[in-house]
């Protein structure tokens, strides 16, 4: 008797699993186009919570960075800008003034844009217009943003005995601010053309890079703790609406490769694969 109850309840519950169906997943297509596409069939709840935690991402990024910047506008003095420069300037020594140097050199006018230049070169070698213009789009708006958050701010730089003043304003820090931009889209790219565990690498070296010019303008006595992570905050933030507007029509368009283009033309006239 309690065996055929069993039965009847394992039926029952096959029954009900059959009713509700698998999980519903994405289309086996590839239409899903854009930075940081869906995987192709990938469970639709995975997918639409990488979206709901790219927006939570950038108002976290948001609200810290208003924070900080109210407290710049009201020249409020920050513990941790009184404590961050003596810190680091106490562990100087030439070694580490050498790398300082270098990952300020990474982050400078001199080094990103002839890289960008390149990486718009090869992109567009590769028939990547969309993810050229993500680029051009994620680091010429970073430049402008700066520069106009500079003059709206007016912070000045500080003054210590042991750096030389620049004779541009202070916040957000331009170096973290560009740097993080350009590097954290080309990881971007390199996820969303090369897949997940690339892009996975990309970004870790993108963040750990702009975290490492981020510190060197501290050492160097030419910003603000504050003006570091107001920076990579906002560089942050722009790279998420950026990522948000390309996946979205007409710019997520642009973004397909030429495999993807194939694979639509075949689609459109019928002639796709049976």
């Amino acid at each position: 008797m309690g065996a055929r109850t069993h039965e009847r309840e394992d039926r029952k519950a096959a029954v009900t699993a059959d009713s509700q169906g698998p999980e519903p997943r994405l289309p086996a297509d590839p239409t899903s186009t854009g930075p940081l596409p869906a995987r192709k069939g990938a469970p639709a709840r995975a997918a639409s919570l990488t979206i709901f935690t790219g927006f939570v991402g950038l108002a976290a990024c948001l609200v810290v960075l208003g924070t900080i910047a109210d407290g710049v506008r009201d020249q409020e003095v920050f513990a941790l800008d009184t404590v961050a420069t003596p810190f680091l300037h106490a562990l100087a020594s030439p070694g580490l003034d050498a790398l300082m140097n270098g990952a300020t050199f990474v982050g400078s006018n001199l080094f990103i844009p002839p890289l960008f230049v390149i990486a718009g070169f090869v992109l567009l070698r590769l028939r990547r217009p969309g993810a050229a213009l993500f680029l051009a789009v994620s680091s010429g708006g970073s430049l402008l943003l700066n520069a106009l958050m500079k003059l709206v701010f007016e912070r000045p730089r500080p003054q210590l005995p042991w750096a030389h003043v620049l004779p541009d304003y202070s916040f957000p820090s331009g170096h973290t601010m560009n740097s993080v931009a350009f590097y954290l889209a080309l990881a971007v790219i390199v996820w969303s053309t090369q897949g997940r565990r690339a892009g996975l690498v990309a970004t870790a070296l993108a963040i750990g890079l702009s975290v490492l010019i981020g510190i060197s303008r501290i050492y160097l006595g030419y910003h603000y703790f504050t003006d570091v992570i107001g920076g990579f905050l906002a560089g942050v933030s722009w790279v998420l609406i950026c990522i948000a507007a390309f996946r979205a029509p007409p710019l997520a368009r642009l973004w397909r490769g030429p495999d993807q283009a194939g694979s639509t033309r075949h689609r459109r006239t019928g002639k796709g694969l049976s």
